[in-house]
C-alpha cells in the first residue's frame, strides 16, 4: 500500500493593489486630475512665449511671486500627484491585458493608447524636470532661469532639432492621456455611467485634449521663435524695473539707461 505525501498548499495572497483596488483607482484618477490641471496651467503659461519675451517673463513673474509658497504648490499639484499616479500606473500597466488582436474596437484602442502614452509621459516628464526644473541643476540640468525666462527657454529649444520634436511627442501624449483620462475618470466616479452620457463626455475629453495640444504646440513654436539676444535685453530692463519698484539700488548709469529707454 503506497502512502502519498501530503502537499502543502500555499493560500492565495492578493497583492496590495488587488486588496485596495477600489481606493487606489479613485486616488489614481483624482491625483491624475490634479496633475492634469497643473499641466494645463503650465502649458498656457508657456504659450505666452508667442506674445514675446516681456509677456512670458511677466507670466513667470506672477507664478514666482508666490515666493516660499511656490514649492508647496509644486509638491501639492505636481510632484506628489505624479509620483503616486506613476507608481500605481505602472502596477496597472504591468497587469494590463490588451486584446486588440481579437477585438479591434475603439475602446480597446483607447485602452492601449492610454497605457502607451503613460509610458511616454513617464520618461518625458522625468527628462523635462531634469532639463528645465531647478531640481535638475545638481545633475547637469536645470537650464531654465526664472529671471531670464524667454532667453533660457529659447537657448534650450534652439540647441538641437530633437528638442522640439521630443517636446511635441510629450505634448501630443499629454493631450490624449489627459483627455481620455478625464473620460475614464468620469466613469470611475460614476459621473457618466450610461452609454449616452459617455458619448457626450467624449466631447469634453476631445475639448481638453485639443486645449492641451494647442497650448503646448504654441509654447514650442514660441520657444523656437525667440530671439535670444533681444529677449535678454528685454529681461534686463524688466529686472531693473523690478529692482526700482522694490526700492533696491540701481547704478546711476543703469537707471539712466532704463529711463531713457
Amino acid at each position: 500500500m503506497q502512502v502519498q505525501a501530503a502537499v502543502a498548499v500555499t493560500p492565495y495572497q492578493p497583492s496590495i493593489y488587488n486588496r485596495h483596488q477600489f481606493l487606489l483607482k479613485r486616488l489614481l484618477s483624482l491625483l491624475g486630475l490634479f496633475f492634469g490641471g497643473y499641466t494645463i496651467v503650465h502649458l498656457l503659461t508657456n504659450s505666452f512665449l508667442l506674445g514675446g519675451p516681456a509677456a512670458f517673463q511677466a507670466s513667470v513673474d506672477r507664478i514666482h511671486a508666490l515666493g516660499p509658497a511656490l514649492p508647496v504648490v509644486e509638491w501639492t499639484f505636481l510632484f506628489i500627484p505624479i509620483l503616486f499616479h506613476s507608481l500605481v500606473g505602472w502596477v496597472v500597466i504591468f497587469g494590463a491585458s490588451p486584446n486588440l488582436g481579437d477585438y479591434p474596437l475603439v475602446g480597446n484602442i483607447r485602452y492601449v493608447l492610454q497605457r502607451v502614452t503613460a509610458i511616454i509621459l513617464f520618461f518625458f516628464i522625468a527628462i523635462h524636470v531634469w532639463q528645465m526644473h531647478h531640481l535638475g541643476a545638481r545633475i547637469g540640468g536645470g537650464q531654465f532661469d526664472a529671471e531670464r525666462a524667454a532667453s533660457s527657454v529659447g537657448v534650450v529649444f534652439q540647441s538641437a532639432l530633437w528638442v522640439p520634436l521630443f517636446y511635441a511627442l510629450g505634448v501630443l501624449s499629454a493631450a490624449f492621456h489627459l483627455g481620455n483620462g478625464i473620460w475614464t475618470a468620469g466613469i470611475t466616479w460614476g459621473l457618466w455611467s450610461s452609454p449616452a452620457a459617455q458619448r457626450r463626455a467624449n466631447y469634453i475629453a476631445v475639448a481638453i485634449g485639443v486645449l492641451v495640444m494647442i497650448s503646448g504646440v504654441g509654447a514650442i513654436a514660441g520657444a523656437r521663435g525667440v530671439n535670444v539676444e533681444q529677449a535678454r535685453v528685454v529681461e534686463d530692463r524688466m529686472e531693473r524695473a523690478r529692482a526700482m519698484l522694490n526700492g533696491e539700488e540701481v547704478g546711476s548709469s543703469t537707471a539712466s539707461e532704463h529711463v531713457a529707454k
